[in-house]
């Protein structure tokens, strides 16, 4: 129960994080609106530790670990899926971040020895499929001669996250609570691209309104905060190849809410869509039957 209560939190909790990130598009630079996030993030956690009496620091040997998880979480990835909606429509941009569970899969094989699960790859395959024909027609009609650029820096932020994955779970192994390597992930990586706006020389632009403060928040204490702290937790318990399938599901999400609050309409093809990726949930998280073993005739 608490496995799904934490799948289910993560999708829920990333599948409106669109809202509050489009309510952030306008006069602030990508750059300090990552900022102001992960910056606001990093005291709530951090804080919230401290007054709590759970703030504990990492050990010297294990700081390189959270520095990777830092900048490949709470940094780098961001900005690479940020960047690439210049160049591809957002759909596109959830279709590649879907192939985030084939990803962990690979990686898990690379750092961790782990086996590549067939049941793995089929349902990473339905989910991307499904996600394909949801936001088909919108793909086909946005992709222009340089969307090659969008495309690129997607797969790259995916690469990113599934680097991300892979800090976390090593860290998780090595004792360190997701909440803590959160706490001073979200602290280095605020710091990091605190360091790129001194030297890309971006101008810091102060929020404009409240509809951006309140984005802000949300974004930093619930898809952040709360957010990161699920999913990792997720990983740390069912593994990196299937808490990934939440990124199948949480577009989903999206276009439901879409549904209620922006017009859209499911067409024939994105219901079939959204049964693909809904088979492709079951595929990967359906309790399959344990083989029975083979017992050896005992000897009176």
């Amino acid at each position: 129960m608490t496995n799904l209560l934490l799948f289910l939190s993560t999708v829920l909790i990333w599948g409106t994080t669109w809202i509050a990130i489009s309510m952030q598009i306008g006069p602030v630079p990508v750059l300090v609106s990552v900022f102001y996030r992960f910056a606001l993030a990093a005291v709530v956690l951090v804080g919230a530790l401290a007054l709590t009496g759970r703030l504990k620091v990492p050990t010297l040997r294990q700081q390189p670990f959270i520095i990777v998880q830092a900048l490949s979480l709470f940094c780098c990835n961001f900005l690479c899926f940020y960047h690439a909606a210049r160049y591809v429509p957002s759909g596109l941009i959830s279709v590649i971040f879907s192939l985030a569970t084939v990803y962990n899969a690979v990686n898990a094989r690379i750092f961790f020895g782990d086996k590549i699960k067939a049941r793995t790859i089929f349902a990473g395959l339905l989910g991307v499929t499904g996600l394909a024909l949801l936001f088909g027609p919108d793909i086909l009609i946005a992709v222009k001669p340089d969307s090659w650029k969008g495309i690129g820096l997607s797969a790259l932020g995916t690469l990113f996250f599934s680097f991300g994955n892979m800090a976390s779970r090593r860290n998780s192994a090595a004792g360190i609570a997701p909440v803590t390597a959160n706490a001073w992930g979200m602290s280095y990586g605020s710091l990091a691209l605190l360091a790129l706006i001194g030297i890309t020389g971006t101008q810091i632009v102060p929020p404009p309104d409240r509809s951006y403060v309140a984005a802000l928040v949300y974004l930093s204490v619930i898809g952040s905060v709360v957010g990161f702290t699920t999913y990792l937790m997720l990983v740390s318990r069912v593994g990196s190849q299937r808490a990934a399938y939440a990124t199948v599901l949480f577009p989903v999400v999206a276009l439901t809410l879409s549904s209620f609050y922006e017009d859209y309409h499911f067409t024939p093809l994105a219901v079939l869509g959204l049964i693909f990726t809904l088979a492709g949930n079951g595929v990967m998280f359906a309790r399959l039957p344990e083989r029975k073993k083979t017992q050896e005739a005992a000897v009176a």
